[in-house]
């Protein structure tokens, strides 16, 4: 027999139009496929009035929140913010009422307390959504690879700076002209800092990072770095080097010690993630058991997103309609986590792009260097500057080395009077 559970929406934007009108047109395909229908009954937002490009049925819209929460079975929270958007979900759940979001800003700031009331009052909370918008990775990591021990995690988690590196290389443009161009066309914010800067991604980061290992770190446990200072001297160099660069989230658990960062990244040209381009997504996985996998679609979008909303809201309402909610919880804390590892003990491989005087020994003196702190070199190449003739480019690739190694050995290098502007730094993962 077929059960129907009541939807409320609270945030009318982009994704809740979307999701809305993802219900109201294959209600009866879930229904048939589940015998649940999960049936829109409530969308609150402070304005009602704008055309959202939905034909909602009458008395639906309001303002009032609180009466969605009331009067629903499942609470949809698409407002955004980290203020606002937690003070509904808590009530939600707080009345037992199961929730679905796709608010990563907030699941990676107050992740821990959100579980934690859902946990008390014996509620769902979904949040497929809130990471790599379509694609399923929030249900493979909490479901399909349960069996696993995740050991590497790599994201391309934002469609806009994988659209911008995808233009720079391919146009050999720079930065701050597709980053306006993107923004022309929608693919960027007015202020795009959040995207551009690492912090959209920090946020998937810390979720898929708590899935895998089983503590909510939080955001301040992700080094982030954005794109913002990345230069097309060093997607040329990549390129020639066999390398493309893109925004990752890195997640790593080698020895018990996790490490979570984020920070453009040159992976070989031959690797699946390196091949996916413009505003697409891709994570893969690697397990014990399972080996790598790799999840590809696109990362945003009102359809996009409103798919994995509405996936949510089944598994949702397929609990309820079983008595078996919190069957695959959130988030549950579990004993496979040792401790972070702190930025300053990561072991990576790092490209290095120098500036210094064209003159006798200055490739001796770096190399000097580096050699003193266990630094080995994997791959060198000088190349004359354009513009001063008495200047040339090194470009360093080197063995996998201790960040504080690195780090300390740029601050000598930069000492250096044969050494004209700042290093160049980025990382390497041989996907």
């Amino acid at each position: 027999m077929q059960k129907e559970y009541k939807v409320g929406i609270i945030g009318f934007g982009t994704v809740g139009a979307g999701v809305a009108e993802n219900l109201l047109l294959n209600g009866d395909v879930i229904a048939k496929r589940t015998g649940v229908r999960p049936v829109l009954t409530g969308i609150a937002d402070l304005d009602i009035t704008t055309d959202r490009g939905v034909k909602v049925p009458a008395g639906i819209l309001t303002t009032d929140a609180a009466k969605v929460i009331r009067e629903s079975d499942i609470v949809v929270e698409l407002i955004g913010g980290t203020t606002v958007a937690k003070k509904f979900i808590l009530e939600a759940l707080s009345a037992g009422k199961s929730v679905v979001t796709a608010n990563k800003a907030l699941l990676a700031h107050h992740g821990e307390e959100l579980f934690a009331a859902a946990a008390k009052s014996g509620a769902d909370i979904c949040y497929e959504a809130s990471v790599a918008g379509g694609i399923p990775i929030i249900k493979a990591l909490r479901e399909g690879l349960v069996s696993n021990r995740i050991s590497k995690i790599f994201g391309i988690m934002n469609g806009t700076c994988n659209y911008i590196l995808t233009r720079m290389e391919r146009e050999g443009a720079d930065f701050a002209s597709i980053l306006a161009d993107a923004q022309k066309l929608g693919y960027a914010e007015a202020n795009p800092s959040l995207d551009i800067d690492g912090f959209d991604t920090a946020h998937k980061t810390a979720i898929l990072a708590a899935l895998a290992y089983g503590k909510w770190f939080g955001i301040d446990a992700v080094y982030v770095e954005g794109i913002r200072e990345l230069e097309l001297a060093d997607i040329e160099c990549a390129d020639e080097l066999g390398y493309r660069i893109k925004l990752l989230g890195i997640i790593k658990c080698e020895n018990g010690n996790v490490q979570m960062r984020v920070h453009p990244t040159l992976i070989p040209k031959t690797a699946l993630l390196a091949n996916i381009n413009e505003v697409f997504n891709g994570v893969m996985v690697e397990g014990d058991t399972v080996g790598q996998t790799l999840f590809y679609g696109r990362g945003a979008g009102r359809q996009a997103t409103a798919s994995a909303v509405v996936a949510d809201i089944t598994d949702a309402a397929l609990n309820l309609a079983h008595d078996c909610r919190q069957r695959v919880s959130g988030f549950t804390a579990g004993e496979l986590f040792t401790r972070q590892l702190f930025e300053d003990e990561v072991v990576s491989r790092y490209y290095l792009r120098l500036q210094v005087k064209d003159c006798p020994g200055v490739i001796a003196q770096i190399t000097q260097i580096l050699a003193s702190r266990s630094i080995s070199i994997s791959s060198l190449i000088q190349h004359e500057t354009r513009k001063d003739k008495d200047i040339v480019s090194l470009v360093i690739l080197t063995h996998p080395a201790q960040e504080k190694e690195i780090r300390a050995a740029l601050s000598e290098i930069t000492t250096l009077s044969v050494h004209s502007s700042p290093v160049k730094l980025l990382r390497i993962e041989d996907i």
